[in-house]
């Protein structure tokens, strides 16, 4: 019977105040290896590490399209569409740039064409003076056709 009572003293249920209280308080570690009992006491975070996301990246705007509608005037140099890769394509008086812009190569009016069969869109400039010759090609005669007699 003492067995048993000596169990239930040895197995008794301490609660965390009495672990606490009873135990004994150190100033550094080399007291603390005097015996008794010891507990360690571990800070918890109070807030959680910061974890990555997948938002917070984004591109500039690009600003492609349509800059210049069809009838409208432009000056040589205006950019008449920014676009990527040739949606539309440079016709008459119209040049396109290293990233396909296409700009003005002459004063004018914008004026729009698709192709019938193909899909295939042409921005053309009408000058302001009418269809002009380039100076190299009014340089040189044009031949004329001569008829069988």
């Amino acid at each position: 019977m003492s067995m048993f009572n000596a169990a239930t003293t040895f197995c008794k249920r301490l609660n965390v105040k009495e672990l606490v209280t009873s135990a004994p308080v150190y100033g550094n570690l080399a007291d603390g290896s005097a015996g008794g009992l010891s507990l360690m006491f571990r800070r918890w975070a109070t807030k959680r590490t910061a974890g990555s996301t997948k938002n917070g990246r984004d591109s500039k705007p690009k600003n492609l399209g349509v800059k210049k509608f069809g009838g409208e005037r432009v000056i040589p140099g205006n950019i008449i569409v920014r676009q990527r890769g040739t949606r539309f394509h440079p016709g008459d008086y119209v040049g396109m740039g290293k990233d396909h812009t296409l700009y003005a190569l002459k004063e004018g009016r914008v004026k729009f064409e698709t192709h019938k069969l193909s899909g295939r869109k042409w921005v053309h400039v009408e000058p302001k003076d009418g269809h002009v010759l380039h100076p190299v090609y009014a340089s040189c005669s044009t031949p004329q056709l001569e008829t069988a007699t």
